[in-house]
Order: structure tokens, then sequence, then C-alpha cells
């Protein structure tokens, strides 16, 4: 039985026999609240799930998981992007290690106004903030998946009336080397689909978008062909990774198209 003065042992610390290095450990699906820079109102403050790991070493046992929760909690409310660098380097400190990996995974709300009506809504998007440390070099990238409408093209072509549509989800995952807004890849994307989701329509509304779908009809490749052709023209993105998955309405499956773009390495294929 231990006594208050008897030290206790670092399991953690021990070595390990078997000299197998792990690439990633720690806490994974943790909350905390975080602040985001808001384009309409300054900041907004939301709840994150994080995902928070280090590479260990051939030579140690384990990690000391309780070190993750102690960084969260040592910036109490003030996690935001811009903290990303400062979380990452202390957690190659207070873990002994070389490489660190953190995801910020969280809701982000943006007010919309319905087209016709004018009435608003918020609308909410999935947003990841990623950064990766390695050789003291940090690489960060901003993750956003984007509901849209998409109409098929061919179901138009060949029917006497009517087109079948579906909702989609359009990710980009995008590395910037400067600022980019949140709302700015939400537009982006938007402006590609066939037709942009509200949270609240009136009828006058629901015209509009219905016919605004008809009238721009989009097959998944159309999606991510358009979408990479902005991100192409962006000289703030360096490399980028755009997706849109279709949930069929007229069948028990998905459409699916991704296209992967590194500029600063033209030809590779390996996501930001």
């Amino acid at each position: 039985m231990n006594t208050p003065n008897t030290p206790i042992p670092d399991v953690q610390n021990s070595a390990d026999t078997r000299h197998i290095a792990i690439n990633k450990v720690g806490i994974k699906s943790i909350r905390h609240p975080i602040k985001v820079q808001d384009k309409s109102t300054g900041v907004q403050h939301t709840i994150a799930m994080f995902n928070m790991y280090v590479g260990l070493p051939h030579n140690f046992k384990g990690t000391h998981m309780s070190r993750f929760v102690e960084i969260l909690n040592s910036h109490e409310r003030e996690i935001s992007v811009e903290n990303f660098p400062i979380m990452l380097r202390e957690m190659l400190v207070k873990l002994e290690a070389e490489t660190g990996h953190i995801e910020m995974n969280f809701p982000y709300f943006i007010n919309k106004t319905a087209p016709i009506s004018g009435v608003q809504s918020l609308m909410d998007y999935d947003v990841t903030f990623i950064g990766d440390i390695c050789n003291g070099e940090i690489v960060t990238a901003t993750k956003v998946v984007v509901p849209v409408t998409s109409l098929c093209p061919c179901s138009k072509k060949i029917s006497e009336y009517g087109a079948h549509n579906q909702r989609s989800h359009v990710t980009v995952t995008a590395r910037t080397n400067e600022f980019v807004w949140i709302e700015e890849i939400v537009q982006l994307v938007e402006q590609e689909a066939s037709c942009e989701l509200y949270g609240l329509l009136k009828r006058p509304d629901e015209k509009y978008v219905t016919e605004r779908a008809y009238d721009n009809p989009k097959f998944v490749e159309d999606m991510v062909r358009d979408v990479a052709a902005r991100l192409n023209a962006e000289t703030r993105v360096d490399a980028y990774v755009v997706e849109s998955e279709n949930f069929e309405s007229i069948h028990n499956h998905s459409a699916y198209a991704l296209i992967e773009n590194d500029k600063k390495n033209p030809g590779t294929h390996c996501q930001p």
C-alpha cells in the first residue's frame, strides 16, 4: 500500500521492448467550447469536438493522456484556429513527442436571407480545422461540408416533365497561404451548385429555388469540376480536395466524385 510520500510509478514512461513506433496516439471525441471568427458578427461561440494525437517513439510504452486535456483547459474558452500553432507546439513539449495532430470539428452557423421573401434563418455547416506538426513545421487546413441541391441533367433531358433532384454534400478541404473566411468557402460552393439551401423558405421562395435548380442542372462530376476551377483560380489556396456526394432520390445509393490538387506540387495525389 502506497503512503503519501511513496513515489507513484510512471508506467507510461517505462521502456517498451517491441520496438514498434505508433503513428498517432492520444484522445478522441472530447468536447470543448471555442470561438471562431465570424465575418458578419466578429466572433461566434460554439462547441467543438477535438481529436488530439502525437507520435509515440518505439521505446516508450505509452503517452500521458491527461496532458492533452490539460492543454485544452489551459486555454479556457479562447481556443480558435489562431491557437493551433501554440497548441501543437505545447503538445510536443508536454508529451515529449516529435509529431502532433489536432482536429477541431464544430457546427458553424450562417444567417441566410431567402431569395424572394427576404425572411432570415440560420443554416449550419460542418467545419473542421486540422493541424499537423512535424520537424517543427506546421501545416493547417480547413474542411467545410456544404449541403446544396443538385438536379440531374440526364433526367431533365429525357423526361417530358420534371427532373429528379437531391440534396448533396460538397466538401472542400483547403490548405491556404492567407486567411480565408468560412463564409467565402461556403459561398464559393453554393454558387456552383444547382441551387443553394436555406433554413426557411416561403412559397415564393420555394418556387424560385425549384426553378433555379431546374435551370441549372449539375451532375456530381460537374459540381466538383466547377468548384475545383474556382479553387484553382484562388491564389490564397495552395492545395485542396473537393468532394461531392449526391444522396440520390431515385436510387438506394449515392453518386460521388473527388478532385484533389496540390498547386505547389502538381501531379501529386495526397490530401491537404
